[in-house]
């Protein structure tokens, strides 16, 4: 499936984490480098919310630095079996290409008339449609995503284009490593259950037609259980108005959510087949907590002490170190229906078995033993400094605002959250490590060529062969 707007990671970009290396090294020189303040917590976002009576919540944020409007609606879409997937990517691939007023050309038109960007984009929780504008275009803008919304036509030679389209590039995806990699890592963690695929086959994309898209529209597209996000130049009490004046005879109930994801169930290591891969792609994941959850705060700690950025463990390991590989990384992604912990990397098939070994010793390390009071430090201040950063423009924030509100967090988060991570002790991250990162609890899925790099692997662990089904 396509996803345009923001996901559920708390992976954060990388930077510049080497400072107090570099720091101290320059005092070494004679140079006079300043420490890292502490970051100072920016004032709340004041939120002003309704909810109309078809269910449509409203969250507005003023914030007049630029003359500027961001929009994030979210439109819960958690249809079940791989046919509402694939019709629920095609529908958000589509949804721009006509309405009651405009043809997809207009439409484009219209939109940048407003000095403004319209987009689509959905995954197994929500469609999501990503806007802005000038603020003082808000009211047309709202007045064209409604007829988007109440009156999207589909023209059938359009969607048939864009969904050639769609299955071209999803056969190319089938054949990179890193997809097939991501598809066998699901797959062994989740089984059957949605989020046990992240894409759609091609062969499935290609049997859907138009009208079952105009009906996941009719049925699906609607503001029961929506969120809409608004951060920009605009009085709250006017935008709300606006937003109820164009949108407040939109009309529907979405369908219920997905049930719970199971737990991933270690065991095997799984080889998915690359004959002649000069390359593996490791994979491994594992359950983690969602965000209300009260060791939240020291997880992502340890994600990021582990492999969550430029100065992890992982990083200084198998990058700087012995040079098995140029990006490895750990997150913890965030889901409606569950949350989990990956690791990711890609070496040379003749290190496969080493650089696996050392992932492992490093999550062993991070179960066993606390971190020093430096490295937890330096993850903190990333961490809150990134935060920070998420809402330091007005689509960094409507994006950051509309993802918590999507998990049902309030715009407290943004100050609750800092706090708790000042308040989290190496123990409790040890704690958490040993109950998550611990490498006997994690899944393991390898992509590479079997002939070469079993024997090696098979050190680790028992093994097995895996497949991804792409048709």
């Amino acid at each position: 499936m396509t996803t345009t707007a923001q996901t559920g990671t708390d992976d954060q970009p990388q930077t510049g984490e080497a400072a107090a290396g570099e720091s101290a090294a320059g005092s070494a020189a004679g140079s006079v480098i300043p420490a890292v303040a502490p970051t100072v917590q920016n004032e709340l976002p004041a939120v002003v919310g309704r909810t109309l009576a078809n269910g449509l919540r409203v969250d507005v944020v003023a914030r007049a630095s630029v003359p500027l409007v961001e929009l994030r609606l979210r439109i819960p879409f958690a249809g079940a079996g791989a046919a509402y997937q694939a019709e629920a990517e095609l529908l958000a691939e589509t949804i721009l290409t006509g309405s009651g007023r405009y043809d997809r050309v207009g439409l484009a038109t219209a939109v940048q008339a407003l000095g403004g960007s319209l987009r689509a984009g959905v995954d197994a929780d929500r469609l999501a449609i990503v806007s802005s504008a000038l603020a003082t275009s808000l009211k047309p803008l709202l007045a064209l995503i409604a007829d988007v919304l109440t009156s999207a036509s589909y023209p059938e030679d359009e969607f048939v284009g864009e969904r050639e389209r769609v299955v071209e590039e999803t056969t190319t995806a089938f054949s990179q490593p890193s997809v097939i990699a991501r598809e066998a890592l699901l797959r062994r963690m989740f089984g059957d259950h949605v989020y046990g695929s992240a894409i759609n086959p091609p062969a499935l994309l290609a049997e859907v037609g138009v009208e079952r898209v105009r009906s996941l529209h009719a049925t699906g597209v609607c503001p029961g259980g929506a969120i809409l996000t608004i951060v920009g130049d605009v009085d709250p009490q006017q935008a709300l108005d606006a937003v109820e004046a164009t949108l407040g005879a939109w009309q529907g109930t979405a369908a219920a959510g997905h049930p719970t994801a199971p737990v991933p169930t270690p065991g095997r290591i799984v080889i998915v087949d690359r004959p002649g891969a000069v390359q593996t792609n490791i994979r491994l994941g594992g359950r983690a907590l969602n965000r209300a959850a009260q060791a939240h705060p020291a997880l992502r700690l340890a994600s990021t002490i582990f492999g969550g950025y430029f100065s992890s463990r992982l990083v200084s390991n198998i990058r700087e170190d012995k040079g098995y590989t140029y990006s490895p990384r750990s997150s913890v992604e965030h889901y409606q229906a569950g949350s989990r912990f990956t690791v990711g990397a890609e070496v040379s098939t003749d290190v496969t078995g080493p650089a696996l070994l050392e992932i492992y010793y490093e999550l062993g390390r991070m179960a066993l033993l606390p971190p020093t009071a430096e490295e937890l430090d330096a993850a903190r201040q990333y961490l809150i400094g990134t935060l920070a950063l998420s809402g330091a423009t007005a689509a960094g924030l409507a994006g950051t605002l509309s993802g918590l509100s999507g998990a049902g967090v309030g715009v407290e988060y943004l100050r609750d959250h800092p706090q708790a991570l000042t308040e989290v002790t190496a123990e409790a991250v040890q704690a958490v490590s040993a109950e998550l990162l611990a490498p006997t609890g994690l899944v393991t899925v390898l992509v590479g060529d079997a002939s070469k790099i079993t024997e090696a692997v098979r050190v680790l662990g028992d093994v097995e062969l895996g497949v991804v089904e792409s048709a």
